[in-house]
């Protein structure tokens, strides 16, 4: 029987589905190391499926069989492709059925940020409401504004058509080829990256994490942009030199921010708990029971393809390359 191992929290059904027709080990790190637990249960495993965890050789190299790791997220930077690739072990993830959750957690984020909502929520459950909002506690304006967004690909197109049609904005893109067709569904205008953090009111970044895009933002490119913008990242951390957006926020260089993605995570402490204009979320970009239970099925079904001698759909190395 092929042995399946579950390395992250994952919906009981699809555990269930899985140990019908497989052995299903199941990794809680509250029985111990789970690099430990990797280790040991990788040795005789066919396949692996989860979220969230580091795999590469330190937890990979007793695996003696490992034909795919499904993972239930569209990123995949915490897998060492390069050594998958030279262990012949596929990789599959869950592109697309997060988008529009992705993409409303975007607009969340800088409509939160715009508005000062979670300030004024504060303020009001305090029992501070006792006058009408004093001027230092009004938002800016976000219908008709300039949004400039970092990346359009699926998720930034989303984002592109929530502003167009619902925001009456003007957009702008950078990415790195012009994107025509997507980009004339809602009158986008391409900008090299100075022009749009110079010309925009909201900023978004949508990127996928490269080597291109790491360190995108920093202090230079904060020095840019207008003191009334929001800025939001709903990306990876590692695309924004976070000490240098403290550091914007505490200055005011720049209006606020809305950030679900951080350089470590679990946050745990930061700078940003302190600042007013820092709206922060916990990497929850996909976290709706709907667009979850999308996502594990998509991973289950590349699991299964794999198991079964199948091409998966979705595959990052689908060449070993």
């Amino acid at each position: 029987m092929k042995k399946v191992v579950v390395f992250s929290q994952i919906d009981q059904d699809v555990i269930a589905q899985l140990q019908q027709d497989y052995q299903v080990v199941v990794l809680n790190p509250k029985l111990g190391d789970i690099n430990e637990q990797i280790r040991t249960e990788v040795v005789d495993a066919d396949a692996m499926i989860g979220a969230g965890r580091l795999l590469n050789e330190s937890n990979l190299a007793p695996a003696k069989k490992l034909k795919i790791i499904s993972t239930v997220s569209v990123g995949y930077d915490n897998y060492d492709v390069d050594y998958l690739n030279q262990k012949k072990i596929w990789l599959a993830n869950t592109p697309h059925v997060l988008t529009e959750t992705t993409a409303d957690l975007a607009f969340s984020l800088l409509l939160s940020a715009a508005r000062k909502i979670p300030q004024l929520d504060a303020w009001t459950k305090q029992g501070q409401w006792k006058r009408t909002v004093a001027t230092e506690q009004f938002g800016v304006d976000v219908f008709g504004k300039t949004l400039g967004i970092i990346g359009l690909g699926h998720i930034g197109a989303a984002i592109a058509r929530r502003g167009f049609y619902g925001f009456n904005m003007n957009i702008l893109y950078h990415n790195r080829r012009e994107k025509i067709e997507v980009a004339q569904a809602f009158n986008a205008q391409y900008r090299d990256l100075d022009q749009l953090l110079q010309q925009s009111d909201f900023i978004v970044v949508a990127v996928d994490l490269n080597t291109e895009s790491k360190a995108l933002i920093g202090a230079e490119q904060f020095d840019l942009m207008q003191k009334h913008v929001v800025f939001v990242n709903i990306a990876r951390g590692s695309v924004v030199d976070e000490h240098a957006l403290i550091e914007a926020l505490q200055q005011n260089k720049i209006f606020a921010a809305g950030l679900d993605v951080y350089a470590k995570e679990p946050l745990q402490s930061s700078p940003l708990f302190e600042l007013p204009n820092a709206v922060t979320a916990p990497h929850i970009g996909s976290a709706t029971a709907e667009t979850r239970q999308k996502m594990v099925g998509l991973a289950y079904q590349n699991l299964i393809d794999a198991l079964e001698d199948r091409t998966p759909r979705y595959l990052v190395n689908p060449k070993f390359e």
